[in-house]
């Protein structure tokens, strides 16, 4: 890992609806990470979408949406490099490539295909099945180092490491000859960078299932562009037991409702459970979720509040991904060229200027 320059890249898809789950397990953490002394990648994967059909009109929208969260959040598209990613076409022509260095039996043991899929897998569209091999061009068109992922990502994130390191050993005599060997192969092999107080965020209405979008009951989960009258409400309906709060983390076991809202209240105010309980052991619910609605109308509502105002200016937006876009593939673009040179392409010279 030491022959290369570290690189952050991570993505977030734009199927509306962003909520809590979002924010703390991706968004506030790429906020973090530029104060680490790495270039950071933010992409907008629109791309990833499309294997479950969208409607146009309301994608262009959540491209937006999602590209506001990250700049509302504190995210600086001078510092970062945010764009979208069907805007730099070398993450589609890298991941034909990679195609052709995937194994079928990789792909077959994907389980987000499977629960995606369900049973009728026949008719799930190719772009579903594949586009694990597409998230390993996105980031390894970049030769990012390390990725943020949540537990839903780690088994895509293996791919991507099984992906990188059969490229290189296929190709190590080409990658040497080329000059790009560096004594670690062509592609680093990513660094996945798991953690975070809250772990996987579930539902405000069921603690044994993860918070989503697709949830039927809005009040299952605390949306991004909630005002402060709603995100109240969510919290102070949220399930519970009828039992106070444990004074020590074990004490959680068994209780999925209250484990998921004491992990939400440590990954808002950036401390640990233990911290939590030692302020709110033994405590009643109604008081804790009142302190709770404190802290996530604090945190959520202005977040909210920039979002709207961003969105309602979608020039500003899409200057931001735009150049963004340019950046990201400079940066791209020498990539792809290597791996084309690496597998035997005959690439097309420097145009010539007629006199």
């Amino acid at each position: 890992m030491s022959a290369f320059k570290e690189l952050v890249f991570s993505g977030v898809q734009p199927t509306g609806n962003l909520h809590l789950g979002n924010y703390l397990g991706a968004i506030k953490r790429f906020v973090e990470m530029q104060a680490r002394d790495a270039q950071c990648l933010y992409c907008v994967v629109d791309m990833h979408a499309i294997t479950l059909w969208q409607d146009p009109a309301a994608l262009k929208g959540q491209i937006r949406e999602v590209t506001a969260a990250f700049l509302a959040a504190g995210i600086d598209p001078k510092r970062s490099i945010v764009f979208n990613q069907s805007q730099v076409p070398q993450h589609a022509e890298l991941a034909w490539i990679f195609n052709c260095v995937a194994r079928l039996g990789w792909l077959n043991r994907m389980t987000q295909f499977k629960d995606k899929a369900g049973k009728d897998r026949e008719n799930a569209s190719i772009g579903l099945y594949a586009y694990p091999v597409l998230m390993a061009a996105d980031i390894l068109a970049y030769r990012a180092t390390h990725v943020p992922v949540g537990e839903d990502q780690k088994q895509h994130l293996e791919l991507t490491r099984d992906i990188a390191q059969k490229f290189n050993n296929d190709f190590s005599e080409s990658i040497a000859a080329h000059g790009h060997d560096e004594g670690a192969g062509f592609f680093p092999v990513t660094e996945p960078l798991i953690g975070g107080p809250a772990g996987r965020v579930m539902s405000l209405r069921d603690g044994t299932k993860k918070m989503s979008k697709s949830d039927a009951s809005d009040n299952s989960r605390l949306n991004l562009t909630d005002d402060a009258d709603a995100i109240a409400a969510k919290v102070r309906k949220a399930k519970t037991d009828p039992d106070a709060l444990p004074s020590e983390v074990e004490g959680l076991s068994g209780r999925p409702e209250a484990d998921n809202l004491v992990g939400i209240f440590a990954a808002l105010k950036d401390i640990s459970r233990e911290d939590v309980l030692r302020d709110y052991g033994g405590a009643q619910f109604s008081a804790f979720k009142g302190a709770l609605v404190e802290l996530a109308v604090e945190t959520l509502a202005p977040l909210g509040a920039e979002m709207k105002r961003l969105v309602s200016d979608p020039a500003e937006i899409d200057a931001v991904l735009a150049d963004g876009a340019e950046r990201a593939e400079a940066i791209a673009t020498p990539t792809l060229d290597a791996v084309k040179d690496i597998v035997g392409f005959v690439r097309r010279g420097p145009r010539l200027r007629m006199v």
